[in-house]
């Protein structure tokens, strides 16, 4: 096969969201920017949603994910999960490996 495969920051963004939402002690994503929240207001939440692919100076994939966690869970061993679990998605579904990941707890809900 001579051809070339490109995933697009979109898809690998929804890859890491549906990947953020089986972790358990994860409610939800929450809007990254402004226009995510407003799209969520007019009820056009998507899978990346909470989840902002950028590149770091060696071209490589960062990934920030914005969470909501359940009450009562351990924030620091939900973030450690969600980072462990995505970077080996993205790895072993994609072919990419992950400059960095971070994870943030931009809220505390009941589930």
């Amino acid at each position: 096969m001579n051809g070339s495969i490109h995933i697009t920051e979109g898809a690998l963004a929804s890859l890491i969201g549906l990947t953020a939402h089986e972790i358990p002690g994860v409610v939800g994503m929450a809007p990254a920017n402004l226009r995510e929240g407003i799209q969520r207001v007019l009820g056009r939440a998507q899978s990346r949603d909470g989840v902002v692919i950028g590149r770091d100076e060696g071209s490589r994939y960062t990934a920030d994910l914005y969470v909501v966690v359940a009450y009562g869970v351990s924030i620091p061993t939900v973030a450690s999960n969600i980072a462990e679990r995505v970077e080996h998605v993205v790895r072993s579904q994609a072919g990419i490996e992950l400059a960095s990941t971070r994870v943030h707890a931009v809220g505390v809900s009941h589930a």
